[in-house]
């Protein structure tokens, strides 16, 4: 079982800006900010942002992937457009996904350090 996942960003306090943007939308909120990370999470954090100002933007086929669940088809489709409106570039708009399952509902948003974060649930009853 996974406890945390930290991801590097060039400028920590842009990222978290946007990150507590688009994580509010799936209940996260900023529970640790000190001077070089930033914390987040629903009860205690475990997405963390750790400042690299000297990191080089990843290219279009490096850096992190992170995926979130969350409950609902609509947190999906609001974390998404929030990462969107916040800047983020698409990298898979809100839909299922049959090839990973068959209820498999998915966005994928790319953030400014070039990391790709999914947000996912799972449907029932819906194919």
């Amino acid at each position: 079982m996974i406890d945390h996942v930290s991801i590097g960003v060039r400028d920590l306090a842009a990222a978290r800006a946007f990150y507590g943007a688009v994580l509010a939308e799936i209940g996260y909120r900023l529970i640790d900010d000190r001077s070089d990370t930033a914390g987040f999470g629903k009860k205690y954090s475990d997405f963390w942002l750790n400042a690299r100002p000297g990191l080089a933007a990843n290219s279009e086929d490096t850096g992190v992937h992170v995926c979130l669940r969350t409950r609902t088809k609509e947190q999906v489709e609001a974390f998404y457009a929030t990462a969107l409106d916040q800047g983020a570039v698409d990298a898979g708009a809100p839909g299922l996904r049959p090839q990973y399952a068959e209820a498999y509902y998915a966005a994928f948003i790319k953030d400014a350090d070039g990391n790709v974060v999914e947000v996912v649930t799972f449907l029932e009853g819906e194919k």
